[in-house]
């Protein structure tokens, strides 16, 4: 029995051996054919290489497990270093479709077909069942419809770009369920409703970028509860109501980008008071009330934009104990008063204080 025992695994391992050797499974081989077919790269001869039985062997952007011979990877990215681009002089195009046969590989890890700009259809909702894939990057193309509903279900997934494309619909709830993600970028594309709710479910996000979407609602308080999260950008959507002061307490938070939406109410002081927050941008919104006199030793703002608000009242003379102002544009609102002396403002253009109500001093006319 024993040694019948040591037959069967010395058999299973040989198999897996010879099948290393051999090259990549004939189903992942047939399903990376079945994938290619739908796509036409007319320039570079990328898919040239998909050739012979082994597509662990010298296939463009196809990364084998040595071990196994199954296919994990898939990289191909229309802007690179590669020397197939620098020799070519130009970078890649190419059209067609994303075919659902791709999802045969289900041992993918990896799935990047980005910045190709020609790609259209929509993305398979089979994707959902790879439940190895870490990195789902597909930015860069003209894919349409909806995100997949089921994407909630790639439990290891750690990246998801979807960025540059004209995806619409909403932004699916089971997001949410994605508890090791950590890049999200969902900018510029055509999605509409409402962010989720329970978004600060993601807890181990450090970026997140909805901008240039039609996004609708407020800010769910629950954002606030991420707490590795390091840049927000919610900017040109169609976002309403007030900012959870909350926001500013967040501990990594160091670029937040609101611009070019409807917030209303007043500038929550704990987003300037905040020691980490580096870029900050309010601009093009309806906030209210006096800009927070609560700068000081800890303020070091490389990008600090709150122009095209409704703010009245003084600029804040604790502005000048900051550590450091770079740009500072608070032009386009209803200021008044004279603007503090010294540092930032003595590196400051005119630019940075214009279309105010009664603004003077340096670098404006003299008081």
């Amino acid at each position: 029995m024993a040694s019948h025992s040591v037959l069967l695994l010395a058999t299973a391992v040989l198999a897996a051996v010879c099948t290393a050797a051999s090259g990549c499974s004939p189903s992942d081989r047939a399903a990376l054919l079945a994938f290619r077919e739908a796509l036409n790269e007319p320039y570079l001869g990328l898919f040239n290489s998909w050739t012979g039985a082994n597509c662990c062997l010298n296939w463009y952007g196809v990364s084998c497990d040595a071990t196994t011979g199954r296919v994990t990877d898939v990289n191909l990215r229309g802007e690179s270093e590669d020397p197939i681009f620098e020799k070519s002089g130009r970078s890649g195009y190419m059209s067609g479709k994303l075919s659902p046969a791709i999802c045969g590989v289900d041992t993918l890890t990896t799935l990047v077909v980005a910045d190709w700009k020609d790609i259209s259809g929509e993305i398979p909702p089979c994707v959902s069942i790879l439940s190895s894939l870490r990195i789902l990057d597909l930015i860069g193309n003209k894919l349409s419809g909806e995100i997949p509903a089921d994407i909630g279900k790639l439990g290891r997934l750690t990246v998801l770009h979807l960025a540059d494309n004209a995806l619409t619909g909403k932004i699916p709830a089971s997001i949410t369920q994605l508890g090791s993600l950590k890049h999200l970028d969902l900018s510029n594309n055509r999605l509409s409703g409402k962010i989720p709710e329970n978004f600060g479910s993601l807890g181990m996000l450090s970026r997140a970028l909805l901008s240039r979407n039609r996004l609708t609602g407020s800010i769910p308080a629950s954002v606030s509860k991420v707490y590795r999260l390091a840049d927000l950008d919610l900017s040109m959507n169609r976002l309403t109501g007030s900012v959870p002061f909350e926001l500013g307490r967040m501990p990594v938070l160091s670029t937040l980008n609101l611009d070019s939406n409807s917030f209303k109410g007043l500038i929550p002081s704990s987003l300037l008071s905040n020691p980490g927050m580096g870029i900050l941008n309010l601009s093009r919104n309806g906030f209210e009330g006096t800009i927070p006199d609560v700068f000081g030793s800890h303020s070091y703002f490389m990008a600090l934009d709150l122009s095209y608000n409704n703010l009245k009242g003084r600029v804040p003379g604790s502005l000048s104990a900051a550590k450091f102002i770079g740009h500072l544009d608070l032009s386009h609102n209803h200021l008044c008063g004279s603007i503090p002396l010294g540092s930032p403002f003595d590196h400051l253009e005119a630019s940075s204080f214009s279309n105010n109500d009664c603004l003077c001093g340096n670098p404006l006319k003299t008081c």
